[in-house]
């Protein structure tokens, strides 16, 4: 289903949905490696893509192909190809669109295995990449070079919370013929469409706001043109990185409250930034919603809401912060984030302890900064977790 006339609400509940035999009001879980042919001729015809039959399930499921059509549609899509992981998804990317002698400009700012993957690995195969502040058009300008084929931003930028001006990098790419690909985890589609700013390709981390419940691993690659949409399945199909049934319908379950789970989340998330902003123990916070936020109106712009993640940094830097997340007991502290629960931790340590020292402070990932991911719990009983845990700093 794909009806554009319909809410984005209504489209998280009914688009993706397909009519099946038994008349389940829900998608089924097809959990099954392979597929039966009719006979011979049609086993030839599904391999030679006369058919769009079902072979096996690395190379699509109905399921999967649910949760695909699904995202697609909330994205503004073509084509969507699920990924067994965020990083799948990543890496699906970057082996598609760079070959040997391309170079990639990105965030600074940006998951830090989405880096460390290029600057360790992908290098060795001769890709090259430039990692600048993408919300400094200026930076964006300079860095690229004849050989660039993708800019890839985050934004919000995890965990800075800096905000790219999607439709500015989109005209100087273009001009150039560079595709731009853009990491959406932090907002996801209900509060931000890349494809509809000229973004070509959008990517998440469904383990976050889009599954919501920390309880799956998956990723998803979005596309604005079905040719590069079929390229990029293609990959993902000959590296084996495909989603499991089971994983595609615990996501498709929790996208249908990803509305009322992002804007409970977002209006907690308002009320903790401007009490951090107004603690005489923090030294600074980054929400985009804050008017103190470098680029909040361009937020404001960009983004039909603010979301639900927030970094700050108290006085007394690194052991002041650790003392807080060994404090707090109703947040959590873990990595991940977009869930139904709040969380805590520390990027210079845990999710980007592999970049180095100089390239997070260069990024703005300072050692005593805290990402902090808030959930759907009552705000006045996270506020006065945060509340007690900062006494004891």
């Amino acid at each position: 289903m794909k009806n554009k006339k319909l809410g984005i609400n209504s489209r998280m509940i009914h688009s993706g949905d397909f009519v099946n035999p038994l008349g389940s009001a829900t998608v089924p879980i097809y959990q099954t490696s392979t597929f039966l042919f009719e006979n011979a001729d049609h086993g030839a015809k599904c391999f030679s893509g006369e058919s769009d039959g079902y072979i096996y399930t690395r190379i699509a499921n109905p399921t999967i192909n649910a949760l695909e059509t699904l995202v697609a549609d909330l994205e503004s899509g073509e084509a969507g190809i699920a990924t067994s992981s965020g990083m799948a998804a990543v890496n699906t990317v970057y082996m598609s669109l760079l070959s040997k002698g391309d170079h990639m400009v990105s965030s600074a700012a940006v998951y830090g295995p989405s880096r460390v993957v290029m600057e360790q690995h992908w290098s060795r195969f001769g890709v090259e990449s430039s990692f600048v502040d993408t919300s400094n058009i200026n930076e964006v300008k300079a860095a690229i070079r004849p050989e660039t084929k993708m800019l890839y931003i985050e934004t919000p930028a995890n965990p800075t919370m800096d905000v790219t001006d999607i439709k500015a990098c989109v005209e100087i790419a273009h001009e150039k013929n560079i595709l731009v690909v853009i990491d959406n985890t932090f907002c996801s589609p209900y509060i931000q469409r890349p494809l509809e700013l000229g973004a070509d390709v959008v990517l998440h981390s469904m383990t976050k706001f889009l599954n919501g419940h920390a309880d799956i691993v998956a990723g998803m690659i979005v596309t604005r043109d079905k040719a590069l949409g079929a390229k990029l399945r293609s990959m993902m199909v000959t590296l084996g990185c495909n989603m499991d049934p089971h994983q595609a319908y615990l996501v498709i379950r929790g996208i249908k409250t990803l509305g009322i789970r992002i804007e409970r989340a977002e209006q907690s998330a308002m009320k903790i930034a401007r009490y951090l902003e107004n603690h005489p123990k923090i030294e600074w916070v980054k929400y985009p919603g804050l008017e103190s936020h470098p680029q909040y109106e361009l937020a404001k712009k960009q983004m039909s809401g603010f979301g639900s993640m927030i970094s700050f940094e108290l006085k007394g830097g690194t052991d002041a912060g650790k003392v807080l997340m060994d404090n707090v007991k109703l947040c959590i502290l873990a990595v991940s984030l977009g869930g139904v629960e709040t969380l805590i931790q520390h990027p210079a340590s845990m999710t980007h302890s592999k970049v180095s020292h100089e390239a997070k402070l260069k990024a703005g990932i300072t050692d005593g900064l805290v990402r902090f991911s808030v959930g759907i719990e009552d705000v006045d009983d996270l506020i006065e977790d945060l509340d007690q845990a900062l006494a004891k700093v």
